[in-house]
């Protein structure tokens, strides 16, 4: 029998996920009042036909080419994506410190194209640049979540530790191996995600397929476009085959082969950029001595703030509010398909194929595709974010359904799914939909490349004018902001006691 206490505490929970959901809705719909949902383009139906029929005659115009850069895609990813792992863990074992929890929150918040601009500048097209722009971001989730995952983890072996035990042996054997699993299983999944990154890098002229998509959608070669997608999505499809355990170290010592490390690093130019370049340009006018300097240096700030960071970090966050909610929807209405309570096997085999295909096109990719049809507005970016976001969502929790246990007299259908199956998923779905915000918050940013008006509009502005203090001046933005929404995410996950890992009693009751 539960106590007055419990039952007090779970009716003010219910009571507090109802008014976010609705509060969460209502501020999308505001938003969608405020946004620019402009169809820019005079014929958006023929261009929907020629990419459809691009869709269905795939070609490639170059196979050399092509599995060159499949090669450098996959092994910008497997790289990176290991060395961060390593610093991650590290960093997770000191997550307590406050310094290394800054960090890693400062890191992560920038995205990975932003890195890729930044490194550009001083290492060029360069190997270096792409493993760099992979590494810094990925290393700050990697710490987050290894920090999280090992604080959740059964503490009955670490507790049990004789006092005088050393403070890594007793990570090493008492947490470390405890969790090893769900880092393993979290690992395998970031490194989906650095294949998506990597691919991505193309758009910044590294050699990755993300450059040959962008080439071609461009041009209008929509059957080599499609090929290249299609190639893309079925390295995605087949990691659970080529990306096991056993092939991870032949594939890394490949990857080592394969690129191109004769970087030669310019550290005049190094010097020249990180000692003047991105300094505000009255600092570097009248120098850091000036008291002068720094009072025009003030009014520059703020004068930057005015015209494009708070323009930018307005449409960031009106963009980013209705993809939350429009992942939110997206998710609910897709995981019944890979649901055994509502379809046979066959039929969740092609729902597990359509939200792999949807979750493993990089929304800055699926977001230029839609942007050929509609023009620069907001839509292209909405539908990316949701269906991207969404699929992944919809992935996680409909695996959760595969343990739900059904009475006997339980409703069918429509009924079934509103009223016994989605109420239980409710408070883990919330807390991935609230896991999600920052990343969706990160990627609103950077989809402004397109054409948008978010913050990365005039990052992307600021360095083709080569004005690298606008741009680092910028990125600081960004970043503060996502740490914003972040600790908003943290707190409210926390409040309402949101955890990804559902009761198992109310699934199998």
């Amino acid at each position: 029998m539960q106590s007055p206490n419990t039952y007090s505490n779970a009716r003010f929970q219910s009571t507090g996920v109802q008014k976010l959901s609705l509060g969460l809705l209502m501020i999308a719909i505001v938003c969608l009042f405020l946004a620019d949902l402009s169809i820019e383009t005079a014929e958006p139906w023929q261009e929907i036909g020629r990419i459809g029929l691009g869709m269905l005659a795939p070609s490639v115009l170059s196979f050399p080419e092509l599995l060159s850069s499949l090669a450098s895609t996959l092994a910008f990813a497997l790289l990176g994506v290991t060395v961060a792992a390593l610093l991650g863990m590290l960093m997770a074992h000191l997550f307590e410190w406050r310094l290394i929890r800054i960090i890693a929150a400062f890191i992560r918040s920038i995205h990975e194209l932003f890195w890729a601009l930044l490194f550009l500048q001083v290492f060029g097209l360069s190997t270096l640049t792409g493993l760099l722009a992979i590494i810094i971001p990925y290393t700050g989730i990697f710490a987050k979540v290894y920090a999280e995952t090992l604080e959740e983890s059964d503490q009955t072996a670490y507790n049990l530790l004789p006092p005088l035990t050393g403070r890594w042996s007793s990570h090493l054997y008492a947490r470390l191996m405890v969790a090893l699993p769900q880092l393993i299983h979290y690992t395998q999944y970031r490194l989906e995600c650095g294949i998506r990154s990597s691919s991505v890098l193309g758009f910044v002229g590294l050699p990755t397929l993300g450059f040959h998509l962008e080439s071609y959608f461009k041009q209008g070669y929509y059957s080599e476009a499609a090929g290249v997608l299609y190639l893309f999505i079925a390295v995605i499809a087949l990691m659970r085959f080529w990306a096991k355990r056993r092939f991870i170290i032949p594939l890394l010592i490949m990857s080592v082969a394969w690129l191109p490390f004769q970087t030669t690093i310019n550290f005049d130019l190094v010097l020249r950029f990180f000692g003047h370049d991105i300094l505000p340009s009255p600092l570097r006018q009248g120098g850091l001595l000036n008291l002068e300097s720094w009072q025009q240096t003030l009014d520059w700030s703020i004068t930057l703030f005015n015209q494009q960071a708070l323009i930018g970090s307005w449409n960031t966050l009106i963009l980013t509010q209705i993809a939350l909610v429009g992942s939110g929807i997206t998710a609910l209405l897709l995981y019944p398909l890979i649901s055994p309570l509502f379809f046979t096997r066959n039929k969740r085999t092609a729902g597990h194929l359509f939200l792999v295909i949807l979750r493993s096109i990089p929304e800055l990719i699926l977001a230029f595709i839609i942007l050929l049809i509609t023009g620069p507005s907001m839509i292209p970016a909405i539908f990316a974010l949701s269906w991207h976001n969404g699929a992944i969502i919809a992935h996680l929790i409909g695996r959760y359904t595969e343990i739900i246990n059904l009475r006997v007299d339980s409703p069918k259908g429509g009924d079934l799914y509103a009223y016994e199956v989605t109420p239980r998923l409710y408070k883990p779905f919330l807390a991935f939909l609230f896991y999600r915000w920052e990343v969706i918050l990160r990627e609103s940013a950077i989809l402004g490349i397109l054409g948008i008006h978010t913050l990365g509009f005039f990052i992307d502005s600021a360095f083709e004018e080569l004005r690298f203090d606008r741009a680092l001046f910028l990125i600081l933005i960004t970043a503060l902001l996502n740490i914003l929404v972040d600790s908003v995410s943290r707190t409210i996950r926390r409040k309402l006691r949101l955890s990804t890992t559902p009761n198992i009693e109310s699934l199998t009751r």
